[in-house]
């Protein structure tokens, strides 16, 4: 039984939890297997809207084990298709999902955070890219994503310092969407995974595919995409629910068709 990844369910909500105490919350294997097969079952989970990631108070995650991988060779990486293989199922995943990071969101951790649609952050949190103190680069997605969220003069700058952004920092430069007191994070990201969850779940994955390719393709083919997406709404029976209960000033009931 892998106990690396805690799996709970609230409502429309679907809470994964990286566990790894005495290891700082390490990304190894165990995790991110873990993390894959929390994802997929959600995914199939019909009654599953929204996907919180998280760790624990004092720790998201601190970057990819180090003791696991400082014996590797380039064959080793190169022919176990390292990270590939089982770091970018956020990548693929349809759900709206939100990381919720308290403490060190380190190296990996910093980039599996990345990876998800939204970050929230408790004021206790630290984020770093330090993967230039042990030679390396970082190489799930660092060096892509974050000029995508804070421009290439802040990324640069912590790729080739391996400085530690605040959770201040991090809400000024773009990397989280929201900071809360470290007490009040839980809590708070769980009422926004329920308002988020409540809404159409076909409509919601539109938008994230839509939201998505403004970062993949140049401006006039993903206003063509999000037009098409637009159209498609309309065979939805919850985009006319939606409608009728605006003009009747009533709630709406989504049946997520």
């Amino acid at each position: 039984m892998n106990t690396a990844v805690l799996k709970e369910i609230v409502g429309q909500v679907g809470i994964l939890t990286i566990n790894r105490p005495d290891a700082m919350n390490a990304l190894n294997d165990d995790v991110m297997n873990g993390l894959t097969l929390g994802l997929d079952e959600f995914e199939q989970n019909d009654a599953i809207h929204c996907v919180i990631i998280t760790g624990s108070e004092k720790v998201f995650a601190a970057g990819a084990d180090i003791a696991a991988m400082r014996n590797y060779e380039y064959i080793d990486v190169y022919r176990d298709n390292f990270i590939t293989r089982n770091w970018e199922r956020l990548k693929t995943f349809r759900k709206p999902t939100i990381a919720a990071v308290s403490g060190y969101a380190l190296g990996g951790g910093c980039e599996v955070a990345m990876m998800c649609d939204m970050v929230f952050a408790a004021d206790n949190a630290k984020f770093s890219q330090p993967e230039v103190r042990i030679a390396t680069l970082p190489g799930a997605g660092a060096t892509q994503r974050l000029p995508r969220s804070v421009g290439k003069a802040v990324a640069m700058d912590l790729c080739f310092t391996g400085r530690m952004l605040t959770a201040a920092e991090a809400l000024q430069f773009g990397l989280v969407s929201r900071v809360y007191p470290k007490a009040e994070l839980m809590h708070e990201t769980l009422e926004q995974a329920q308002a988020i969850a409540a809404y159409s779940l076909p409509v919601l994955m539109m938008m994230k595919e839509s939201l998505n390719r403004a970062f993949e393709t140049p401006l006039n083919e993903g206003l063509a995409f999000e037009r098409k997406m637009l159209y498609a709404t309309f065979a939805l029976e919850d985009r006319k629910e939606g409608m009728n209960a605006f003009i009747e000033k009533r709630p709406a009931n989504f049946n997520n068709r």
